[in-house]
């Protein structure tokens, strides 16, 4: 143990478990040894000590099953470069599925696992019986086989990582408890501990169920909420083979691990056990909770009609320990957003270990350069709100989390707990006309409607969903006819004051310089010229400008914002969003409305696309945005709050025998997907630039003063025809085809040169869709996509798929010019 307690380091990390022993292994790694973790009892204690120690690497994203393939491949290596025992065996592990829903999911997530060349490969039921020989096959459709996987001791890997880290000169103190991050200026400048204050330029909260109540004492919002996690462990079973690989049961919401000749049974029932709710106790460390043998008895029942030979082998431990779980099941990581310089890496979901080395490299990347190494907004801590810091919240929505993860993974699955938190103020109207809300970032938003005055009951599908016919009759009528969709929950912010403009003008591509009452599209880039922000700005007045983003990017836009205004910037940036409600009013008859709602003159001539002016409609004075994310003739019209109701009644009226109808972000998705438009975190993102996603004419190249990331757009565009490119993607196949996701392999001659980003059925043109990145070395052009054979794989089936750099919907834009 160290004993020179420093007064000042260059990272300070608070936590040693998995996570924190990881990150300080990794910033060694790469050089910065001037740390010091600090643990409030021993490494390990909390949870990290009572894990499972699986480590499989396919998880739900991309980028999240690459951490884990990482850490997989450090855990064969750690063990010879440190000394430390870990434990480690590449036993590999079989998901397994007793329905064909099941089998489903599995496949489209091994397809996705070959983009990356991750082993796989399906088995039938007689071959899982014959790598797992205690279990029985009644009722199993099949299930995929991953040989790299396995399980590893967690307290050894953890040591190892501490090991590794002391060996290159981290410093680790035990029994040293934090008790405050310091502030300063707005930036963390270090922690205190019950030994006294250590200075750091960068903080690291890696303090697991402690890291909600310790961040928050800084203003830091960071949700997480611990959770009953329980397992027992058989007595040896003679002859139990010593090789079997780790066992999943989705279906039966269990898995299984050999231990020594024992058996481990773990399960994630749907409904959990929050604990913890008024904070963890700060004496609470190797501890177990109460058992309860009659919350998980159920799921121990369905275990032994699985695996026989439990119900003749006795438990010697029942476990009931906690772990922390979030309200999306995706771990916390990266710089917060609101105190610059105090990083997380915390909030895991029962799959700590598994994700700890690549959670370690990324953060000490991340910390060094100050920026992620790769895109990571699925565990970027910035897409959390504010409002998730509640405990009731997050109490609640616990109960549901961890069975979350054992539970069907359909697309547009949406959580049941916790809900109804953010509501527009259109929303009971809406649920009136019977919409079928959705959840985006706390907000309540129409997926769809169906009959007024009911609730539709939904059933989930990888193809087609109950809501099908639904979304394709709101797609179609605003093709022919106006539909109203509730966009209040995107986000507004409000920039103004002198030096408004040219700050502004720094941080977007496009050139937003430009007379008050139009409107730009822009993106927001890092210095690699990646896409950080997908926005659009309104000139409202030479000092003034309106920010319209997405809203699970509320808090990191605003971030951005501010942190890349230049100091001394005579700017104020106010988020304005729930004083601004927005609906927005597309289709080829919505000129028609507005024109019976107002005196003000919608022509083309008089309001081209792009403009946006304040008009009268009805008795209310509403800001009208002649803009579409559905390729239609549209008006977003952004109003005071207060003039909602009235606004929205209007429109109602006024449009019934216009064939005005409610719609839903499905049908969105369905009509952005036709037309090309991308979404930002799916099809654009931190490593995609404008270039690659075709969005150069939104870039403003040659503009004075120029923009964040212009030199890495000049030097890409100078380098030649781009390699890597966003394109179009429809399947081409008779009768029903298979709907399109995300992630799906895209084939040219058989080999993999690609992957679908988003997708779904475009009912105004009848085919499945769906946008991805191709890469040809001679770069992509529509020559390359219009030769050889195309394919993509679906749930480990191919079809054949027609690529283009266009939309497939009105490639010339007449339709939303019209």
């Amino acid at each position: 143990m160290a004993t020179d307690f420093p007064e000042r380091v260059e990272v300070a990390i608070i936590g040693g478990g998995v996570a924190g022993c990881s990150v300080a292994y990794h910033l060694t790694k790469i050089g910065i040894t001037d740390v010091a973790l600090f643990e409030r009892r021993q490494l390990t204690s909390g949870t990290t000590w009572h894990a499972a120690g699986l480590v499989t690497q396919l998880r739900a994203t991309r980028r999240m099953t690459e951490l884990a393939k990482y850490t997989g491949e450090l855990f064969g290596e750690l063990e010879a470069e440190t000394g430390q025992a870990t434990g480690f065996k590449r036993n590999g592990s079989l998901r397994v599925a007793n329905t064909p829903a099941r089998y489903e999911e599995l496949a489209r997530g091994a397809s996705m696992g070959r983009n990356f060349g991750l082993p796989v490969e399906p088995v039938t039921p007689g071959e899982i019986r014959e790598r797992w020989s205690p279990v029985s096959t009644e009722g199993i459709v099949g299930g995929f086989w991953f040989p790299h996987d396995g399980q590893v001791n967690p307290a050894d890997v953890t040591q190892a990582y501490a090991r590794g880290a002391r060996m290159r000169g981290a410093r680790i103190f035990e029994n040293t408890g934090v008790t405050r991050i310091v502030v300063e200026n707005g930036k963390a400048a270090g922690v205190m501990t019950d030994r006294g204050l250590v200075r750091a330029n960068t903080v690291v909260l890696c303090s697991g169920m402690w890291s909600r109540d310790l961040a928050a004492q800084a203003g830091v919002t960071i949700p997480l909420h611990a959770a009953e996690h329980f397992y027992c462990v058989t007595e040896a079973i003679p002859d139990l083979p010593r090789n079997l690989p780790v066992l999943f049961l989705g279906d039966e919401w269990t898995y299984y691990k050999e231990d020594a000749g024992k058996l481990l049974v773990g399960f994630f029932e749907p409904n959990a056990k929050p604990w913890g709710r008024a904070g963890i106790p700060e004496d609470f460390a190797f501890g177990t909770l109460p058992e309860d043998i009659d919350h998980i008895a159920p799921y121990l029942e369905t275990a032994t009609r699985r695996v026989p030979v439990l119900e003749r082998t006795g438990i010697q431990l029942f476990f009931n320990g906690p772990e922390s779980f979030t309200p999306d099941d995706r771990y916390l990581l990266g710089e917060t957003p609101e105190v610059p310089g105090l990083f997380c890496a915390t909030g895991f979901n029962s799959i700590g270990i598994l994700s700890s080395g690549g959670v370690g490299k990324a953060l000490a990347d991340w910390i060094r350069d100050r920026r992620p190494p790769v895109e990571l907004m699925d565990v970027d801590v910035r897409r959390t709100q504010a409002f998730q810091g509640n405990r009731r919240y997050l109490e609640d929505r616990t109960t549901e989390t961890l069975g979350a993860l054992f539970d069907m993974h359909w697309p547009s699955k949406q959580f049941e707990t916790a809900r109804g938190i953010r509501r527009s103020p259109f929303h009971d109207r809406l649920a009136a006309m019977g919409a079928w809300m959705t959840e985006a970032a706390g907000w309540e938003r129409p997926g769809f409607f169906g009959a007024p005055g009911t609730v539709a009951e939904v059933t989930y599908s990888y193809g087609r969903p109950s809501w099908f016919d639904a979304v394709g009759a709101e797609c179609r009528n605003t093709a022919e006819n106006v539909t109203l969709f509730d966009h209040s929950c995107f986000i507004k912010y409000l920039v103004a004051g002198p030096d408004a403009c040219a700050a502004l003008n720094r941080i977007c591509a496009n050139e937003i310089d430009v007379a008050p009452g139009r409107v730009v599209y822009t993106q927001w880039l890092n210095d690699e010229g990646g896409i950080e922000a997908d926005v659009t700005v309104t000139r409202l007045s030479e000092t003034e400008f309106m920010v319209v983003t997405i809203a699970v990017s509320q808090r990191r836009d605003m971030a951005w914002l501010k942190r890349h205004l230049p100091e001394g910037a005579r700017v104020f940036v106010h988020d304005i969003t729930s004083a601004t409600p927005m609906l927005a009013l597309m289709g080829p008859k919505a000129r028609d409305l507005l024109g019976r709602l107002s005196p003000d003159d919608f022509g083309n001539a008089a309001f081209p696309f792009g403009t946006s002016r304040e008009v009268d409609l009805g008795y209310a004075r509403v800001r009208a945005s002649r803009l579409t994310y559905v390729g239609e003739l549209g008006w977003e019209l952004y109003m005071p709050a207060e003039f909602a109701a009235h606004t929205f009644e209007r429109i109602v009226e006024a449009g019934a025998d216009l064939g005005l109808r409610m719609g839903g972000f499905f049908a969105i998705n369905s009509l952005r997907m036709e037309k090309g438009y991308r979404h930002w975190g799916h099809d654009i993102g931190e490593e995609d630039t404008p270039l690659q996603a075709g969005l150069g004419f939104a870039v403003a190249i040659d503009k004075p003063g120029g923009f964040i990331g212009r030199d890495a757009l000049l030097r890409q565009r100078n380098a030649g025809p781009v390699e890597r490119r966003l394109v179009q993607a429809r399947v081409d196949t008779e009768g029903v085809p298979p709907h399109l996701h995300h992630n799906e392999p895209l084939l040219r001659d058989g080999e993999i040169v690609g992957s679908v980003t988003t997708g779904a059925y475009g009912h105004r043109i009848g085919a499945s869709l769906g946008m991805g990145y191709v890469t040809c070395p001679g770069g992509v052009s529509a020559d390359w996509l219009g030769s050889g054979t195309w394919e993509v794989e679906i749930a480990w089936k191919r079809y054949p798929v027609r690529l283009q750099l266009g939309p497939w919907h009105d490639p010339a834009g007449t339709r939303l010019k019209g």
